[in-house]
C-alpha cells in the first residue's frame, strides 16, 4: 500500500497519519465528547490493535466528515506563494516521480517537432500537392455571362481546340472548367461547324449548353480573325455560309475583278478579318466581294492612297503574323522600316520565319530549319531575298494596317518572342543584344516541346 505524502505544510519529521485514530477521535466527538487526542501509532501488537473495527456505516460517514474538514480548510487556509508551491513540489519529488523540464528540455523539443514538420512537410508536399490540386474545383465562371461574342467552331476542332478557344475569347475561365465537363457528358456532346453567339464570362455549363443548342447557332455569320492565310478564310466562310468552298475559291480568282491593286495575283491580304453577317440566299460572288470591300474600306480609313495599298497591305501582313502585344505592333513596323534602310541595314533582309512559313505552305511550327532559311526557291523567304516579299502572308486588321501606316520611333533592327504564351517580345538595336535574348527563346521552346521547337 502506497504510503500518503506528509502535509506540505507540516514539518519534514512529522509522523504519518494514524486514520484509525482520527476516525475514534471523530465519532467520540459525535457522541458529545472532546475529540481524541491524536497519539503516535502504538507499536505492532499494542493495545491500539485490539480496538473495535469500525462498521462500513461509519467508516463512510467519518469519510464524509474528512471530506467537509478538507474543504473548510482549503477555503479557510490562504493560497500558498509561487515559492510555497515551489518547495511543496520539492519535496514531493523524491527522484523517482516526474521532474518539472528546464527551458533546454523545452527548447529541445520545439526543435525536434519542427525537425519532423519540416520533414513531412518535404517528403509529402508533392504528394498533398496532387491531392490538393486533383480535387480543387477548376477557376469558371459563374452564370450566364454578359455582352456578346460570336465564337466560331472551326471545321475539325475538337473538344480540346473549343475549350482552349473560349478561354482565348473571355466566355470562359479555363480550360480544365469546361474540357472536364465534356468528359464528365453521357453521350458525349456533338459540336458542329459554324458561329454560336455566346457571351463574355460565361459558366463552362452555360458555355456547353449554349454551343449544343440550335437556337444560339448563326446560320448566316461567319469569323476570319486577323492574320488568317487566304485559304483558311475561304473555308471559314463555306463552313458559316453553306457555299461550297469550290465556289467561293472561283468567286476570289480574279483579283482586276474585285477592284484589287494590280500587283495583285490573288485575294491575299484582302479578305479582312470581321464578323460576318449576311442574308439568306447570298452568292458566293457576293460574299467574296463582301469581305475585299471591307478591307478597301479599312485601307481608305487609314488614310492610305490606292497607289499605296499594295505596300501597306504586304507591310501590315507581316506586322499581324509578327507582332504579338498591341504595342509591338508599332515597334514591328519600325524594325521593318530600319532593316529596308541600307543606311541602317546593309542587307536589306527582313529574316522573318512567318514569311518562310507562308511560302512553304505550313504554320504548324514558329521556328524554321537551316535548310528552309537557306533555300533561294521559297521566294518568300526573307533570309535570302532582300526586301518586302512578293505580296501579303495573311490577311492583316485594323491595328496592323494602322500600325504599317504609323510606325513607332526606335533604333530596333531585330526582335524575337521569347515566350509564346504571354507574347513577350524583346526588341534590340544590336546584333549582340539580339543573341542574347535567342538564348532565352531557345531556353523557353526547349521547356514548351509542345511548340515544335
Amino acid at each position: 500500500m502506497t504510503q500518503l505524502p506528509p502535509d506540505p505544510r507540516g514539518s519534514g519529521d512529522q509522523p504519518p497519519v494514524d486514520w484509525h485514530a482520527l476516525l475514534a477521535g471523530e465519532r467520540d466527538a459525535d457522541a458529545g465528547g472532546a475529540p481524541a487526542r491524536r497519539e503516535p501509532a502504538p507499536e505492532a501488537g499494542g493495545a491500539a490493535a485490539s480496538e473495535r473495527p469500525m462498521t462500513r456505516r461509519e467508516a463512510r460517514e467519518a469519510e464524509q466528515r474528512r471530506v467537509a474538514l478538507a474543504e473548510r480548510e482549503v477555503v479557510d487556509t490562504p493560497k500558498p506563494s509561487r515559492a510555497e508551491r515551489r518547495a511543496a513540489a520539492s519535496e514531493y519529488d523524491d527522484g523517482t516521480g516526474p521532474k518539472r523540464r528546464g527551458p533546454w528540455g523545452c527548447l529541445v523539443g520545439l526543435v525536434i517537432v519542427g525537425a519532423l514538420v519540416a520533414a513531412a512537410y518535404f517528403f509529402l508536399q508533392g504528394p498533398i500537392s496532387a491531392v490538393i490540386e486533383r480535387f480543387t474545383p477548376a477557376e469558371d465562371f459563374e452564370g450566364a455571362g454578359t455582352g456578346e461574342v460570336v465564337f466560331m467552331i472551326n471545321e475539325g476542332d475538337t473538344g480540346a481546340d473549343i475549350a482552349t478557344n473560349l478561354v482565348d475569347e473571355g466566355v470562359t475561365a479555363s480550360y480544365d472548367a469546361f474540357y472536364d465537363l465534356l468528359l464528365e457528358e453521357s453521350p458525349e456532346p456533338e459540336f458542329h461547324p459554324g458561329a454560336y453567339l455566346l457571351a463574355e464570362r460565361m459558366s463552362a455549363r452555360a458555355a456547353l449548353d449554349a454551343l449544343t443548342d440550335p437556337s444560339t447557332k448563326l446560320e448566316n455569320t461567319f469569323v476570319i480573325p486577323e492574320g488568317t492565310w487566304a485559304k483558311d478564310a475561304l473555308a471559314l466562310a463555306a463552313a458559316g455560309s453553306a457555299i461550297p468552298v469550290e465556289e467561293l475559291q472561283a468567286a476570289a480568282a480574279d483579283p482586276r475583278a474585285l477592284g484589287l491593286p494590280p500587283e495583285a495575283t490573288s485575294v491575299e491580304g484582302f479578305l479582312f478579318p470581321a464578323t460576318y453577317t449576311f442574308a439568306p440566299g447570298v452568292t458566293a460572288a457576293e460574299l467574296v466581294k463582301m469581305m475585299v470591300d471591307r478591307s478597301l474600306q479599312a485601307l481608305d480609313e487609314a488614310g492610305v492612297a490606292p497607289e499605296d495599298r499594295w505596300r501597306t497591305i504586304i507591310k501590315a501582313s507581316l506586322i499581324e503574323r509578327e507582332a504579338g502585344l498591341r504595342d509591338d505592333f508599332y515597334r514591328v513596323s519600325r524594325v521593318i522600316e530600319n532593316r529596308l534602310d541600307p543606311a541602317q541595314f546593309e542587307s536589306g533582309l527582313l529574316q522573318f520565319d512567318s514569311t518562310v512559313h507562308y511560302g512553304l505552305g505550313d504554320d504548324s511550327v514558329v521556328t524554321t530549319t537551316d535548310a528552309e532559311r537557306a533555300d533561294p526557291a521559297n521566294p518568300y523567304n526573307t533570309y535570302v531575298h532582300p526586301g518586302l516579299p512578293p505580296g501579303p502572308i495573311g490577311n492583316p486588321g485594323d491595328l496592323a494596317i494602322d500600325a504599317a501606316v504609323h510606325p513607332a520611333d526606335g533604333p530596333w533592327l531585330y526582335f524575337v518572342t521569347v515566350n509564346l504564351d504571354t507574347g513577350e517580345t524583346v526588341f534590340s538595336a544590336t546584333l549582340e543584344e539580339h543573341e542574347a535574348a535567342v538564348e532565352r527563346f531557345l531556353a523557353w521552346l526547349d521547356e514548351h516541346p509542345e511548340y515544335g521547337g
